[in-house]
C-alpha cells in the first residue's frame, strides 16, 4: 500500500482533541495494510514532528521500530522511560540504537523523586502493589512527557497475545492519536528487519530473555513459553498500565 499526501485530508493541530475519535478511525481504515514505515511517515504528517513522539522501552524488540521511525525522520522525539529499576544492559542499549541509529531527540524520563519518596520509600512496591508501582514509575511519567504531543507511536504486536491480539493501527488515547505501525508484523519480519540493517540485540536476549522491563518484575523464558510469560510472573498481570488507560 502506498500513502499519497492527497489521501491525508489533513486536520489543524488545534482541532484534533475535538475530533480526535472519528479521526482515529479514518486513519485506521486507512492504514489497515500499510507498513510500518507508511503509518509513521502518515502519523508526521499527519500532527508534525513537534507534536509526535515514539514511546520505546529500548527493549528486546525496540531497535527494530526504531529503525524504520529513524529511516522516515531520526529527529522524531523518542521518550524512553527510566523507571529507577531498568537492568544496567538496558540502559547500555538505548545509548547504543542513539548512535548507531543517529537518533536526534531521546528524552529520558524520570518519576517524581517526591512521589517516590512519599509511596515507595523502601523500593519494595513493586512486590506488595506491582500496580502502584508501575503506576508511580510508568504511567505517570508517561502522562507528563506526553503532554505536548497531540499523537504518539508505540511497538506493541498482535502476535505478542493477551490484550494485545487485537489492537488496531490507529486508535484514541484520550485526546490524542495512538499509532500502533508493528500492530500486523511477524516475528519473522522484525527478524528481517535485525538482519537487514544489522541492528545489535539487547544483551540480554541471548541470557533467555525475550521480553524486559524492569529488574524485579522480569525474568527468563523456557522454551515453549510465551515470550511475555517472563513479565510480573506468578502475577495475574501483563501489562504495566501504560496502554489500559488514556494517557492524557
Amino acid at each position: 500500500m502506498s500513502i499519497h499526501a492527497s489521501q491525508l485530508a489533513l486536520q489543524p493541530v488545534d482541532e484534533l482533541s475535538q475530533a480526535t475519535r472519528l479521526e482515529h478511525a479514518r486513519l485506521d481504515h486507512m492504514l489497515r495494510d500499510a507498513s510500518p514505515a507508511e503509518i509513521i511517515a502518515t502519523a508526521l504528517a499527519t500532527v508534525g514532528r513537534e507534536r509526535l513522539a515514539l514511546v520505546s522501552s529500548f527493549g528486546t524488540e525496540s531497535a527494530a521500530l526504531l529503525k524504520v521511525m529513524a529511516d522516515v525522520d531520526p529527529a522524531i522525539p523518542v521518550v524512553f522511560l527510566d523507571t529507577g529499576w531498568l537492568f544496567a544492559e538496558t540502559l547500555a542499549y538505548r545509548d547504543t540504537l542513539i548512535a548507531t541509529l543517529g537518533l536526534r531527540d531521546v528524552r529520558t524520563i524520570k518519576p517524581l523523586e517526591e512521589r517516590l519518596a512519599r509511596e515507595d520509600r523502601d523500593g519494595e512496591l513493586w512486590f506488595s502493589d506491582p500496580d502502584a508501582c508501575c503506576r508511580i514509575r510508568k504511567v505517570e511519567p508517561l502522562a507528563r512527557a506526553l503532554q505536548p504531543f497531540s499523537a504518539w507511536i508505540n511497538g506493541r504486536k498482535r502476535f505478542q497475545g493477551g490484550l494485545r491480539a487485537a489492537i488496531p493501527v490507529v486508535e484514541a488515547d484520550g485526546e490524542r492519536l495512538k499509532f500502533n505501525p508493528f500492530a500486523n508484523v511477524s516475528r519473522d519480519e522484525i527478524a528481517a528487519i535485525y538482519a537487514s540493517a544489522k541492528l545489535p540485540p539487547h544483551p540480554l536476549v541471548t541470557s533467555g530473555f525475550r521480553s524486559v522491563g524492569c529488574m524485579p518484575c522480569t525474568s527468563r523464558t523456557t522454551v515453549g513459553e510465551d515470550e511475555r510469560a517472563g513479565r510480573w510472573r506468578g502475577r495475574p498481570k501483563s501489562e504495566c498500565g501504560i496502554h489500559t488507560a488514556a494517557t492524557s
